[in-house]
C-alpha cells in the first residue's frame, strides 16, 4: 500500500510542477539567518509561530540554546540532550565512527550496540564536536578601506593578514579558539569563538534494521521509516574544558541542554532547524547552474550507478566485504541520489530560465543605477568564461568520478607520494628517510581494512569503458596503448594491472611504500595509471579550470554585492558555509490525496508493512517485530502505535544531518536526517511548496532507546516538558 501510494506522488509531483506557476527566488525564502541576526526578523518569526524571545535561542551571554548544538565530527550536527553530556545525532553521521569500531566479532551493524552504563560507553578516537560559544560580525574590521574591485591576489593577501591578526586577538581575549569565515562570497566577515571536544564516545547505535532501514531505496523519499540516530556522550578534563582522551575525564556537564518534548505536534506547528548546513548556492548565476544540470551531475549520476552495483553485489554475498564498504557505500549513495533528485527538481521547475528572467531584470538595474556600474558587465563576462570551461570541467568530473573512482588507482596518489618523498629527501640521513617510509607504510593499512581487490577489479572493468567513450578528447596515451595491448579487452586489461600491482594487496603495498625503490614504485601499473591521469590532468585541464575558478570568485563577489544592493528590502541571507544556521518553517504534508495518514507523518506500522526479511535494506531485527506484535510501546505510543518521522518545509542542506528540530518553545521534537526528493534542488534554489525535511519523531527514538535497545537508564538523566493542561 505504502509503496504503491509512493508512486502516485511522484507521479503527482511531475504534473503539478508543471501546472503551478513558479514564484520568483527573489521572493522565495533563501539562505538560513545567522543566530546573532535574529534579532533583525524576530517580529517575521514570531509572527509565524514563535513562543520564545529569540535571545533563548542565541545570546552572548552564554545562556542560549547555541551552547547544546555542535558540529559533529566535520560533517554533521548533534545537540546536547542532558546535562551529562549526553548528545544525539543521526545513525548515517555516526556510521563511519562505528565502522572503526566494528569487527566481525563485535557487529555494530547487524546487532546495534546500547552501553549499560557508563562504564561501558566507547571511546572514539578521532572523533570531535565543536561548540560555538559566540558569533560577531566582523566585515568592517575585515574589508575596511579594501576597494570594491581591487584585484583578487592583492584583496586576498590584504584580508588573511588582517583575518589572522583578528583571531589570535579573540583567542587571546576569549581564551577559546577563534575562527573567522568568508560570508556571501566575500562580502561578509564572521568571528566564531569555539570549544572543540576530542574525548567523544559510544553510547547507542541502533542496528541496521532501525537506523538504515529502507536504504537507499528510500533515501531521500518520503514517505521515510528509517530509525536515523545514534547517542554519544561528550568527556571534558576536571575543568571541564576540551580534554585528549583519559580515563580519569569525566562527562561534560552544562547547562544548556535541550528540553524533549514528547506532546506531539500538528500540522502547521511552527517548527525550526539549528545547525550547520553545508553549502547551498541560492544566489548563483544561471550559467553556473546549467552546469551543475547539464555537465556535473550527470557525469557523477552515470559513474556511481555503475559503481555502485558491483559494491551492492559484492556486499551481498560476503559479509566482510558489507563490513569493509558499508560506510563508504553509504558516502557515494548519498550524493548519487540526491543529485537524481536535484536535477530532476531544477529541470521541473525550469530554474535555470527562472535565474535567466531575473537575471534580465539585473541586467536593467545595473544599466540604469549609478551605483552599480561595476557590475554591468558582470552577466556578459561570466557567460563567455562559463562557455569556454565547459569541455574541461566535463573531463575533471570524468577523471575524478570514472578513474579516480577506481580504489586501485587512488592508491597510486601514496606511491606517487613516496617518490617524491624520496626525490625531495635526497641527501638527508637514511635513517630518517627509512623512519618516514616506514610511517607512511604503516598507515597504509588502514586504507587496506576497507578494500577488496576483487569487488575494485570490477569497477576497474566497469569504469574504465565510460572514460574512455565519455571523454575520448582528454585519455592519455598511456591508457591507449595498454588497452590496445590486450585486444581492447578491459576485463583482461583489469586482470593483468590488478595481479600485477602492489596496490592490490596490502602486504605488497606495504612493502613496497617501506622499501622506497624507485624502479619498482614506478614500474607499477597503479602509479603509471595514476600519474597518467594526472599529468594529462594538469596539461589540459588544471589551468582552464583554476583560471575558471579564479574568475569566478571574483565575478561571483561582485554579482552577490550587486544583488543585495539590488534588493536592499530583502535583507538577503547569505548562503549555507558549515557555520550554525537557524532556519524555520511549519509541519507541512507533501501528499497529492487529501489527508492520507502519512501526509505529514509516518509511524511504526507503515515501517512493519515495508518489513521484507528477503530484503537487506527492509529486514527489520526481530526484537522490534516482537514488541509490534505485542503492541508493547509503553508511554510511547500514539493511537495504537508510536510515531516515526514528519516533514516540515524548513530550509536544509548536507550538514544539517543531525540538526535539532524544534517546536515553538525550542524544545526538541525530533532529529532531521533527510530531504525530499522533489526539494534535494533546494541547495539551489528554495521553494516552500515542494521542499521539506525529514524529521525522526523524537519519541520513536525514545521508544528504540527504551523498549528495543533495554537504555531506559539514559532517560533518567533527560528533561522533558511537561504534558499540556487538559
Amino acid at each position: 500500500m505504502f509503496l504503491a501510494r509512493k508512486s502516485r506522488l511522484l507521479r503527482f509531483s511531475i504534473t503539478a510542477f508543471a501546472a503551478f506557476s513558479i514564484s520568483s527566488s527573489a521572493i522565495a525564502r533563501k539562505g538560513m539567518p545567522v543566530p546573532a541576526t535574529l534579532s533583525k526578523i524576530q517580529k517575521e518569526m514570531i509572527a509565524e509561530g514563535l513562543d520564545i524571545p529569540v535571545s533563548k535561542l542565541y545570546n552572548t551571554r552564554g545562556t542560549g540554546l547555541n551552547n547544546a548544538v555542535v558540529l559533529f565530527g566535520k560533517g554533521c550536527t548533534g545537540e546536547v540532550i542532558s546535562s551529562e553530556g549526553l548528545l544525539l545525532t543521526n545513525h548515517h553521521c555516526g556510521y563511519g565512527t562505528v565502522q572503526g569500531l566494528a569487527s566481525v566479532g563485535a557487529d555494530y551493524f547487524a546487532d546495534g550496540f546500547w552501553a549499560k552504563n557508563r562504564n561501558e560507553e566507547i571511546p572514539c578516537p578521532g572523533l570531535t564536536v565543536t561548540f560555538i560559544r559566540s558569533m560577531e560580525d566582523v566585515t568592517s574590521r575585515v574589508l575596511a578601506n579594501i576597494p570594491l574591485e581591487m584585484n583578487e591576489k592583492a584583496r586576498d593577501s590584504m584580508i588573511q593578514i588582517r583575518i589572522k591578526a583578528l583571531e589570535n586577538g579573540y583567542r587571546y581575549t576569549s581564551k577559546k579558539d577563534a575562527q573567522i569565515r568568508s560570508f556571501a562570497n566575500g562580502n561578509q566577515y564572521w568571528v566564531m569563538i569555539t570549544d572543540t571536544y576530542k574525548d567523544i564516545r559510544l553510547v547507542g547505535f541502533p542496528p541496521n534494521g532501525i537506523g538504515q532501514f529502507g536504504g537507499d531505496t528510500d533515501n531521500w523519499s518520503w514517505p521515510r521509516h528509517t530509525g536515523d540516530f545514534s547517542m554519544f556522550r561528550i568527556y571534558a578534563g576536571a575543568d571541564n574544558k576540551p580534554a585528549a582522551y583519559s580515563a580519569e575525564n569525566k562527562p561534560y556537564h552544562t547547562a544548556d541542554f535541550f528540553t524533549i518534548n514528547t506532546n506531539g505536534y500538528k500540522e502547521g506547528d511552527f517548527t525550526m532547524v539549528y545547525g550547520f548546513p553545508a553549502q547551498t548556492q541560492e544566489y548563483v548565476s544561471s550559467m553556473q547552474l546549467a552546469q551543475v544540470v547539464n555537465i556535473v551531475d550527470p557525469i557523477r549520476i552515470e559513474a556511481r550507478t555503475r559503481r555502485l552495483d558491483i559494491w551492492t553485489k559484492h556486499m551481498s554475498a560476503d559479509r566482510k566485504v558489507f563490513l569493509q564498504y558499508t560506510s563508504k557505500r553509504a558516502g557515494v549513495a548519498n550524493g548519487w541520489k540526491k543529485w537524481q533528485g536535484e536535477v530532476r527538481g531544477l529541470k521541473l521547475n525550469n530554474v535555470v530560465a527562472l535565474k535567466q528572467r531575473e537575471e534580465n531584470i539585473f541586467q536593467s538595474w545595473a544599466n540604469t543605477d549609478s551605483s552599480a556600474a561595476f557590475a554591468r558587465d558582470l552577466l556578459a563576462r561570466m557567460q563567455v568564461i562559463s562557455a569556454s570551461s565547459d569541455a574541461a570541467l566535463a573531463a575533471s568530473e570524468h577523471m575524478r568520478e570514472d578513474v579516480l573512482g577506481i580504489e586501485l588507482i587512488a592508491q597510486g596518489a601514496e606511491l606517487d607520494r613516496v617518490l617524491k618523498l624520496i626525490q625531495s629527501m635526497t641527501g638527508t640521513s637514511a635513517a630518517r628517510l627509512n623512519d618516514t617510509l616506514a610511517f607512511i607504510s604503516a598507515a597504509s593499512e588502514g586504507f587496506y581494512k576497507n578494500y577488496d581487490a576483487a569487488t575494485d577489479k570490477e569497477v576497474f572493468a566497469a569504469l574504465m569503458p565510460l572514460f574512455m567513450e565519455k571523454a575520448s578528447a582528454y585519455v592519455p596515451e598511456y591508457f591507449r596503448t595498454e588497452l590496445a595491448r590486450f585486444g581492447g579487452s578491459y576485463e583482461m586489461w583489469a586482470d593483468y594491472v590488478f595481479g600485477s600491482s602492489a596496490a592490490s594487496d596490502p602486504v605488497k603495498m606495504k612493502g613496497l611504500l617501506a622499501s622506497g625503490n624507485i624502479r619498482a614504485i614506478t614500474e607499477d601499473p597503479a602509479w603509471k595509471l595514476y600519474a597518467a591521469i594526472m599529468h594529462l590532468k594538469n596539461e589540459k585541464v588544471a589551468a582552464k579550470l583554476n583560471a575558471y575558478n579564479d574568475s569566478m570568485v571574483r565575478f561571483n563577489r561582485l554579482y552577490m554585492k550587486a544583488q543585495m544592493m539590488q534588493h536592499p528590502e530583502l535583507n538577503l541571507m547569505p548562503d549555507a558555509n558549515f557555520t550554525l544556521r537557524l532556519a524555520f518553517g511549519h509541519v507541512k504534508g507533501l501528499d497529492p490525496d487529501g489527508d492520507a495518514g502519512y501526509s505529514f507523518q509516518t509511524d511504526l506500522d507503515g515501517a512493519v508493512a515495508k518489513n521484507n526479511p528477503e530484503v537487506a535494506e527492509f529486514k527489520m531485527p526481530a526484537r522490534l517485530l516482537e514488541l509490534y506484535r505485542e503492541k508493547d510501546y509503553g508511554k510511547y505510543a500514539v493511537n495504537g502505535t508510536v510515531p516515526l518521522a514528519f516533514i516540515a518545509d524548513n530550509h536544509t542542506s548536507g550538514g544539517n544531518s543531525g540538526s535539532p528540530v524544534l517546536n515553538a518553545r525550542g524544545e526538541l521534537i525530533g532529529t532531521n536526517f533527510d530531504r525530499v526528493w522533489e526539494g534535494t534542488m533546494s541547495d539551489y534554489y528554495f521553494d516552500p511548496r515542494w521542499c521539506r525535511n525529514i524529521t525522526l519523531d523524537i519519541r520513536y527514538t525514545l521508544f528504540i532507546i527504551d523498549k528495543f535497545g533495554g537504555a531506559g537508564w539514559l532517560l533518567n538523566e533527560m528533561k522533558f516538558a511537561p504534558a499540556p493542561s487538559r
